[in-house]
């Protein structure tokens, strides 16, 4: 639109944009439980904090930032925890961080029959407990659920870990100690679900099934091994079974949405990369970074 002043035509100035930023910051998973005694259990899914379609918990949707340009905000994507050994529980992932958000790294699953080793450690999720009833671990209020515990009679198996979604599944005789469910956000543009749990390490036919959004399966008396929780994902690693070590979990990721006005400029370490404006948004997804920084023009 043009306005007509002094007889001369001069452009109409448009508002700057708010630089408000919606954020995803999903934690390392946990890594699944040893099964080298017996069943291990399955890591717990990396912490899930979100502003767009749903959060980790149950909790409410999270608030955007209000934020300001050529000003430098860290960053940390979490990595995913290590296996379980012999001799210990599987590692917690690592914490996500973006500016004043963090996620918290999921907690790993127990090892199969070592001493002080066999609950879930708590983490973003828990992690699931080992096949003696021992107990899963706790999760995080708004970011994830609680592992499950170990199953010590009838069908003998770990406990599946907890989700960002649900918490994880104690075994039957006919269910399988599957991993909790991720949380779906269309924050990217379409939907995807994010950290899952890892499935629990089980003596029948089918180990633990890893929960939607990058949860690791768990290994099975066939001879299956447990499998590693997605990259990207925050999903837990999958407990194993007898004689199999246990499975690591995935790193996590960030992903940022703001005002198709701005440009996101990725500091030294940060891999990451930016969209094309599509609704009005911009959209940067981070896939590794160790205390790096993120800027906006």
């Amino acid at each position: 639109m043009l306005n007509i002043i002094a007889g001369q035509l001069a452009p109409t100035t448009i508002p700057v944009p708010a630089l408000t930023v919606d954020y995803l910051v999903v934690a390392g998973g946990g890594g699944g439980g040893d099964g080298t005694a017996r069943e291990g259990g399955g890591g717990g899914a990396g912490g899930l904090r979100c502003t767009v379609t749903a959060t980790g918990g149950g909790g409410s949707l999270e608030s955007a930032l209000s934020l300001t340009k050529s000003t430098n905000y860290t960053v940390t994507v979490g990595g995913g925890g290590a296996k379980g050994t012999s001799t210990t529980r599987g590692s917690n992932g690592g914490n996500s961080v973006f500016n004043t958000i963090t996620s918290t790294g999921g907690g790993g699953g127990g090892a199969g029959n070592v001493s002080g080793q066999t609950t879930g450690a708590n983490g973003g999720s828990g992690g699931g407990g080992t096949y003696s009833a021992q107990a899963g671990g706790t999760g995080t209020t708004n970011q994830g659920y609680a592992g499950a515990a170990g199953r010590s009679s009838g069908t003998l198996s770990g406990g599946g870990g907890g989700g960002a979604g649900a918490a994880g599944v104690v075994a039957t005789d006919t269910q399988t100690p599957n991993g909790g469910a991720g949380v779906a956000t269309s924050i990217s543009g379409s939907s995807v679900s994010y950290a899952g749990g890892g499935g629990g390490g089980s003596e029948t036919v089918n180990g633990g099934t890893g929960g939607t959004g990058g949860g690791g399966n768990g290994g099975t008396s066939g001879g299956a091994s447990g499998t590693a929780g997605a990259t990207n994902k925050g999903g837990g690693g999958g407990g194993q079974y007898n004689t199999a070590v246990g499975a690591a979990g995935g790193s996590g990721i960030i992903i940022l949405r703001y005002p198709d006005y701005y440009t996101i400029t990725f500091g030294g370490g940060v891999t990451g990369t930016e969209s094309s404006p599509s609704g009005g948004y911009k959209r940067a997804t981070i896939t590794a970074a160790t205390a790096g920084t993120v800027s906006w023009s």
